[in-house]
This record gives structure tokens, C-alpha cells and sequence, in this order.
């Protein structure tokens, strides 16, 4: 569990957070393996047994006073009295992982035995749209050749198919046998017919260790309805416009019931793979992309906040429908149609799935990114509880979760990686805030709840008698933080953690833009930094009045007397030219916004920072690294005078050879330098797969490279280059800063 905040030294009271200018909050990525110094927790059992405080429910950890006979609080006080098993349990410190750590991790004992391992086997479900191209079921057959690859013994795999009709495969006998549902085109309609009564699900469900030759063989019968098909199916829609064939929100609905049934008794988890090539356009839940040609041209509608909310509920309450039913969604959305993202992300997001985005199927890395998606380890079933010492409490919290509908601050997670990112604002309870002489420290305590399969191997012989069998583990991972406060606005600002601001930051954007649009969002970025320069400027006493004025020249926006703030007007400028905050006239997607938006809101605040400001080093040989970081501009490159360049956007990498680079150096990088393995180590410890790109300068197109380097670009224009990009915005930060102090 990794656990970084915005300042290590919190604000004293209310007033010196708001007179600093800077977001108070924590990143937290709870079933990350280790911290954020690269620690793993003290593991342990017996986590029913840990004690927890009676006024704030607080965990028993390593900062509490223990007594004989009792314990105080290090979070609220209160003193508590120990249960005998407790004492007896504390006797023997040494075997106490929470007396020796701050950061453990505690097995909870079974809640029952029965089928459980029957339960535990993994299910999944891949939904392959039909109404698309050769080329996309080509990609998607890679990327499920892939993902069987993956997928350990003991798991079962269903293969369905939608158009206009849902299909569902029975793979388990000699031929692979299709049976087909007809969807009904009504925005009202359901399947006329029960799915257990088409095929009962453990019919539908085939073994992978037994039937992957057959479900292999399936995947190759696969062929794209043909239009006539569709259209005579659809026929007439909406205002007598022909209507489209992909009934996506009807089969979704109806796999979700058909595996919810069986919750609890098939399966634990199960996931379902959407493969879709277009938008949602027949049947229940289907969305109406004319608004993306209509809308935004429309008088007075502006394009970056209409097409950014959903159209319809429809998926947002089928994400609910997949809570109940224990089924985690990913969507994989392979097109260069508007498919209104905006109004499916819901589905995955909020079941704990993910969106991924592929424009076009010729250098997708989809088959990578399943096969990745399924090797990692994950949690399921996950609670998420932050706590705070009483001084103050948290705010908003932003990620991938659904808040429990009875308790404040508890958060479910259906399934979570260990890259999986949530993020937290704080606030102070009351005017007090931290004392500056008591011994108490502000103490944040976060605790996650969560369920693992593990497979057989790790099994012993007295557990599992058939290798196929799956074990459930219910565990609790507690990490409890101690942080100083900061006793002026020096130590605050020299403690200050730019990657995790720009984390928060982002989260707030996000929401401004989905609630005011993207002008909004980029408006309120600006004034942030805006304001923090002023404060401080103002605590730093740099700007001095004569006559009642002000010289610009005595501004610092450069925050020359404080290294932690320095590469905030960098990383602000940056993400003011990210397509996510972009306007729609600069030829942004509205899909591409949707999925940015729900990528950046789940990365970690390294990657996070890397996905926003690239990193750029330069290289004198594939061998030897010339300089680590250069700013993203081309007078970096003219001035360092290296022939090879590597830029790391997180989403893409490129290894670029300027025109001026020695014919003899091997292009690309061989297999066995230092570039290459940079390059590999990178690919092995991301989310996604990135793209990588060869470039040589002079000869071919370099617009792919030359768009990273934003710093000659105008913040508010169209991307063009002109040699006031950076500097200018830097101009115009020093103008606002002098108005707001007027």
C-alpha cells in the first residue's frame, strides 16, 4: 500500500492551508505490495483479533500507548480496555506484526467452508460485437488467444457474441455450437426468453485446461454480420433514421443476470471482456451519436461541455446491476466512431473494470494489454476506509469506487490491481487545527479490506485434493502514517510533493470539466496557479509596493526560492496542452477526453506525472546516456547537441535520431544496449502497453515526436509553434499574479 501526500508537513491550522495555495490530500494505492520507499507490509493472521478503538473504530497500530491492561487511541484518546485474547496475543510482541509495523497485512479466518473452492474458480466472459470489420475480430481474436494464454487451470471461459442477436457458444462438445437470441430493436425491450434457458451456464462455462483447443476453435467461425443482415433486423429507428444493429446494452443486461444467478455458488469473480467496434445504436440502452455532429454546431452550445455528461442513466444503473451480481466489466473500445464514451465508462468504471481505447486496429496493443490485465494479481470484493486523528477529517475522495451507502468514507472496490490509484482532499474539523507544542502528530490510518483467489499450486496437498481447485482468502491491510506539521509557510513549501499536487489537481479538473465543461476545468487550473504564486510571493515578502504599485519584474513565477515548487508552472502549463483539457476545436475526441480522463484518474502520481510531462534524455550512444531530463522544447535539443533521443509519454515511447546524427550509429537501437533495456523495463512495469515509435529525423515523419514538445506552443492556441509558448504563459501567470494582489 502505497501512501503519498501532497505536503509531508501538514498546514498548522485552516488559515495557513488556505493562505498557501496548495491542495492538502493523500494518493493512495492500497493493494500496491509494497510502500511508497519500496517496504512490504509485516504479514500475520489472526486480523479479527486486532483491537479497535470504541469511540472512532481505529485499528489497534505501533503509535498507540499500551498498557497492562489497556491502550490509548493514537487517532482520538480514547483509552481502551484489552480483551484477555488480546493480552495474551500482546505478551509475545515479537509475533505481533502490528506491534512491529505501522504497515500490515492480516489474514481473516474463513467465514465458512462448503463449496468455497468450487465458488473460487475464476469465470470469464468475452462479448464480441459483430457489427464491425475483418479487421477488428482479427484483433480481438489476438487479444483472446492472448488472454487464454494467461489464464491459469481451474478457470472457466464463456465466449458470446452480439448484433442485432446475442449468441452464446457451447465449446464443450466435438463442434463448437452457436445458439442465437434475436435482440428486440424497442428502447424498452428485453430478451424475450431466459439466457439458462437458451444454454444453462455451466454449459455456456468451459474449463480452459480441457477446452482451449475448442474455444480456439470457435474464435475462428467468427464472422461480422453483414449490413443487409443488420439492416433488415433494425430497419426504421428514431425520426425514421436507419438504424444500426449493435444491441450492446440488451447483452450486457442480459449476461449480467444470466451469471449473477449463479453469485456465490459457479464463481466469486467473474469478469466480462466487451469487445465493441462502434457506438451502443439498437435496443435498450442504445445512445444517439447524432449530438456529436449536432450539438456542439448548434448556436450557443458549447461542444467540450455537452458532450461530455451521459445521455442516458442506462449504464450507470446496469453498473449497479454488475455490483450485485459479482461482475467486474472491461470494455474495450476498438474505433474511430463517436461510441459516447461518456455514457458507458460507467459500466466499467464503477464495477471495477477499465476502458480502454484503441483508434485503430493496426498498431493497437490490445492483445498486450490482455494478456498484462490478466497475468497481474488483483483483489476483489475490497473496502476502503481512510481515518484521520481528530484535528482534522478527509473531504472528497476521487477514483474507481462506489461510496457505501450507510457509512461516510468507506469505499467498495468490485476488483483492484496493485497500480489501481485513489486519491483523498482533507480538511480541517475546526478552527484549532494542530497545536504546535502538544506531542500529538496528525496520524492518517487506512484500512483495506479485500479477497484473492489463490490457485491450486499454491495450495498444499491437506488443503486441495484436485489441482483444479480454487482457494478464497479474505485479508486486511492497515497502514498508519505519522506526519509533522509545518511551523511557517518555509517548511510547508519545502515539503511539498509536486507529482502527488498534480494528482489531486487533475482529480479536481476532471470534475470541474464534467460538471462546468473543459473551459471550466482549464480556468480553474490557471487561477490555481495563479494564486499560488501569489501566496507565495506574498510569504516570501518578493513583491514590494512603491507609490502603491508594483514592478512585474519583482514577481518570482520562476519559484527561484523554493526547489519543491519549481516544476509546478511545467507541469500546469503541460496539462493546460493535454488533449484532456484541450478544446473540442483543436480536434479533440470527445471518446479520447472520456478514456484520458477515466486513465489519468486511476494512475499513480509518477506515472501520472510521466503521462502529463513527458520525461525526455538524451543519448550519445544506444550505450550511454547523455543527460536524464531535458525540458520538452526544441531549443533543448539544438543545445544539447546528442544524436539520439528517447521521450517516455507513458502511453507511447520514442526513440528519435535527429537529421544531424552519425549515418554510422545502428538504427534502431540493437536488442543488447543500455536504450533497449530501458526501454523493456519500462514496458514490464506499466498498466497498459505502450506504443514504441522509431523515428530518424530528415527522413521520416517526425509530427509524432514534435508534438511533445509543447514548451514553443501556445498554452490557449492550436498547437501551432511560435517562440512564445512557455515563456508566454509564465507572462501572463506574472499578470494574473499582480492583479489578484491589487
Amino acid at each position: 500500500m502505497a501512501v503519498r501526500a501532497t505536503v509531508s508537513r501538514f498546514p498548522i491550522d485552516a488559515d495557513a492551508q488556505e493562505n498557501s495555495g496548495l491542495p492538502w490530500g493523500v494518493s493512495v494505492t492500497p493493494f500496491a505490495s509494497k510502500d511508497e520507499n519500496g517496504r512490504p507490509p509485516a504479514y500475520g493472521s489472526d486480523a479479527h483479533l486486532l483491537p479497535r478503538c470504541e469511540h472512532c473504530w481505529a485499528y489497534f497500530n505501533s503509535y498507540c500507548d499500551l498498557e497492562h491492561w489497556a491502550w490509548t487511541c493514537a487517532l482520538c484518546g480514547t483509552l481502551n480496555g484489552l480483551s484477555s485474547k488480546a493480552i495474551a496475543r500482546f505478551s509475545n510482541p515479537e509475533s505481533c506484526p502490528e506491534m512491529m509495523s505501522s504497515f500490515i497485512d492480516l489474514e481473516l479466518p474463513d467465514e465458512g467452508s462448503g463449496g468455497e473452492a468450487m465458488q473460487a474458480r475464476p469465470v470469464y466472459v468475452a462479448a464480441i460485437d459483430l457489427s464491425s470489420s475483418e479487421e477488428f475480430l482479427e484483433l480481438t481474436k489476438s487479444a483472446l488467444l492472448a488472454a487464454l494464454e494467461a489464464l491459469g487451470p481451474g478457470s472457466l471461459f464463456g465466449l458470446a457474441t452480439f448484433s442485432h442477436k446475442l449468441g452464446l457458444y457451447d465449446v464443450q462438445g466435438p463442434i463448437p455450437i452457436v445458439k442465437n437470441v434475436f435482440i428486440p430493436p424497442d428502447m424498452e425491450g428485453t430478451l424475450p426468453i431466459e439466457l439458462e434457458d437458451v444454454m444453462p451456464l455451466l454449459q455456456f462455462l468451459a474449463p480452459v485446461e480441457t477446452c482451449k483447443d475448442r474455444i480456439e476453435a470457435a474464435l475462428e467461425t467468427l464472422r461480422p454480420t453483414t449490413s443487409w443482415e443488420r439492416t433488415t433486423a433494425a430497419g426504421q429507428g428514431i425520426d425514421g433514421i436507419l438504424m444500426g444493429g449493435r444491441g450492446f446494452g440488451v447483452a450486457m443486461e442480459a449476461l449480467l443476470n444470466y451469471l449473477g444467478s449463479e453469485y456465490g455458488s459457479i464463481f466469486a469473480l467473474a469478469r466480462i471482456f466487451a469487445f465493441l467496434s462502434g457506438p451502443s445504436d439498437y435496443g435498450a440502452g442504445q445512445l444517439d451519436t447524432r449530438r456529436y455532429g449536432e450539438q456542439y454546431a448548434s448556436k450557443g452550445e458549447d461542444a467540450d461541455r455537452a458532450l461530455l455528461p451521459e445521455q442516458t442513466p442506462f449504464y450507470r444503473e446496469l453498473a449497479a446491476v454488475a455490483v450485485q451480481a459479482g461482475v467486474c466489466v472491461d470494455i474495450f473500445a476498438i474505433t474511430n466512431e463517436y461510441t459516447d464514451l461518456a455514457s458507458l465508462k460507467f459500466l466499467s468504471i464503477e464495477s471495477g473494470g477499465s476502458l480502454c481505447f484503441y483508434s485503430s486496429t493496426d498498431d493497437s496493443t490490445l492483445p498486450q494489454d490482455m494478456y498484462r490485465m490478466l497475468s497481474r494479481p488483483y483483489a476483489f470484493g475490497c473496502v476502503l476506509r481512510l481515518r484521520t486523528s481528530t484535528e482534522f477529517k478527509p473531504g472528497r475522495s476521487y477514483g474507481h469506487f462506489f461510496p457505501d451507502p450507510q457509512y461516510e468514507n468507506v469505499q467498495h472496490i468490485i476488483c483492484c490491481d496493485s497500480y489501481a490509484t485513489y486519491a483523498y482532499d482533507f480538511e480541517f474539523a475546526n478552527n484549532v487545527g494542530f497545536s504546535r507544542h502538544a506531542p500529538g502528530l496528525p496520524i492518517v490510518q487506512i484500512a483495506f479490506q479485500y479477497t484473492v483467489v489463490v490457485p491450486p499450486e499454491e495450495l498444499s496437498s491437506s488443503v486441495s485434493s484436485s489441482r483444479t481447485e480454487h482457494s478464497l482468502k479474505r485479508r486486511l491491510r492497515i497502514r498508519t502514517i505519522q506526519f509533522g506539521t509545518a511551523q511557517n509557510f518555509n517548511e510547508l513549501y519545502d515539503s511539498v510533493e509536486p507529482e502527488v499536487v498534480l494528482s489531486l489537481l487533475v482529480h479536481k479538473v476532471i470534475l470541474a470539466s464534467l460538471e462546468q465543461g473543459v473551459r471550466e476545468g482549464r480556468a480553474l487550473l490557471h487561477d490555481w496557479l495563479v494564486i499560488l504564486t501569489a501566496q507565495y510571493n506574498d510569504a516570501y515578502k518578493l513583491v514590494h509596493y512603491k507609490n502603491g504599485a508594483s514592478g512585474t519584474s519583482l514577481v518570482d513565477v520562476a519559484f527561484s526560492q523554493c526547489p519543491q515548487l519549481q516544476s509546478l508552472p511545467r507541469l500546469v502549463f503541460a496539462l493546460l496542452r493535454n488533449p484532456l483539457l484541450r478544446l473540442h476545436e483543436e480536434g479533440i475526441h470527445p471518446d479520447y477526453r472520456i478514456y484520458l480522463q477515466c486513465l489519468f484518474s486511476a494512475l499513480e502520481p509518477s506515472s501520472l506525472h510521466c503521462a502529463v510531462y513527458p520525461v525526455l534524455a538524451s543519448y550519445s550512444t544506444p550505450d550511454i546516456q547523455a543527460y536524464p531530463r531535458h525540458s520538452l522544447s526544441r531549443a533543448a535539443l539544438i543545445t544539447s547537441g546528442s544524436p539520439i533521443f528517447f521521450l517516455d509519454a507513458f502511453t507511447t515511447l520514442i526513440v528519435f535520431y535527429s537529421s544531424t546524427a552519425d549515418p554510422t550509429l545502428p538504427f534502431p537501437p540493437p536488442q543488447d544496449c543500455s536504450l533497449r533495456t530501458t526501454i523493456n523495463e519500462l514496458k514490464q512495469e506499466r498498466c497498459i502497453t505502450p506504443r514504441l515509435l522509431f523515428i530518424r529525423g530528415g527522413r521520416d515523419d517526425a509530427t509524432a515526436f514534435e508534438n511533445y514538445l509543447i514548451e514553443e506552443q501556445d498554452v490557449n492556441g492550436s498547437g501551432l509553434t511560435s517562440v512564445m509558448g512557455f515563456v508566454s504563459f509564465l507572462e501572463d501567470v506574472k499578470q494574473g499574479v499582480l492583479e489578484y494582489l491589487k
